[in-house]
């Protein structure tokens, strides 16, 4: 069942191309980031890009269109930031609203991360929950561990979806995987090896575990490095230094910790390898650090189609 999809704030397309793989055809794909439109235009030419700010965007020329899926900003209910909810200038709920209500679509996944179920925003969620009642859907949240869907990273991750009436009887919450999630050794061997490090052989046997959540960063605050000092620690144990990224794998005769690449990065966030990165180091980083990772919108997107497809049927008996 082909079904079409309007991605708001796309970023490199982590949601995008999870919902693609799992069977969506994207009528848009809108980012406001320049780097990020090149990444999304160098691995699908044939994806309709648009280099907008959702603020600015009209959603009336996509009516009626299947799944509006979006990754809204984080930083207001990121424990990086200063957890302003719905008063922080990169709140981009009132928008996506407006948006919804233009477009009209049977289903709507927001992504967004764990501080969004902070007992802090309880009003703020149920003004969401209300605005989505309002404009005729039911909507339900979850909270989503990347590591139950075969991704080598501790990333909760909030999702939430909003059905219309006639889909609500057939959605369920996808399963966990039963594949479990490689190790970070077993996930980036190949790519540690990739210069001839002596090392490597060494070094996948301490990074035994999966790992931390990766950071982004926003673009006011955070540069290429893999988080915050609990963040570097529990890398250090893997035997990773967090401090930066590295420009390549290391060479032949390397000692020490070391760093991961913008690739590694992207492979610990479940992307596959041929994805390619547009812009500068920390540009590239930001947007790997920033994406949902593929798998768990596959997922989440299956669970979807599941639903599309049961109501067709119960309407056609």
């Amino acid at each position: 069942m082909r079904l079409s999809s309007l991605e708001l704030c796309a970023g490199a397309g982590g949601q995008a191309l999870g919902f693609e793989q799992a069977g969506f055809s994207h009528v848009a794909a809108v980012e406001i980031d320049r780097d990020a439109c090149l990444t999304l235009k160098r691995n699908r030419p044939d994806w309709n890009v648009i280099h907008k700010d959702i603020r600015e965007f009209s959603g009336e020329p996509y009516q009626g269109v299947d799944l509006l899926a979006a990754g809204l900003p984080c930083p207001p209910f990121s424990i990086a930031g200063k957890k302003l909810g719905e008063q922080d200038e990169r709140n981009l709920f009132p928008d996506a609203f407006r948006i919804i209500g233009e477009s009209r679509p049977k289903a709507v996944v927001i992504e967004n991360v764990k501080g969004f179920l902070d007992p802090k925003f309880a009003e703020f969620r149920q003004a969401i929950r209300q605005k989505f009642e309002d404009l005729g859907y039911f909507v339900d949240w979850k909270l989503l561990q990347a590591s139950d869907f075969g991704v080598s990273q501790l990333r909760p991750r909030v999702v939430i979806v909003a059905l219309q009436s006639s889909l609500v009887p057939f959605f369920f919450w996808p399963e966990k995987t039963k594949v479990k999630a490689a190790s970070v050794g077993e996930l980036l061997y190949s790519h540690m090896c990739a210069k001839g490090w002596q090392g490597a052989a060494s070094w996948r046997g301490i990074a035994v575990g999966i790992a931390p959540t990766l950071v982004g960063g926003s673009k006011k605050h955070g540069g290429p490095d893999l988080g915050p000092t609990r963040a570097r620690q529990a890398w250090a144990a893997l035997g990773v230094d967090g401090s930066s990224i590295a420009a390549e794998a290391p060479h032949a005769d390397f000692i020490g910790m070391p760093k991961l690449t913008v690739r590694m990065a992207a492979s610990v966030q479940g992307f596959p390898n041929d994805w390619v990165f547009e812009g500068k180091k920390t540009s590239a980083y930001r947007q790997v650090g920033n994406a949902f990772p593929p798998p768990v919108a596959r997922a989440v997107a299956g669970s979807l189609i599941s639903a599309f497809r049961d109501a067709h049927r119960s309407e056609a008996a």
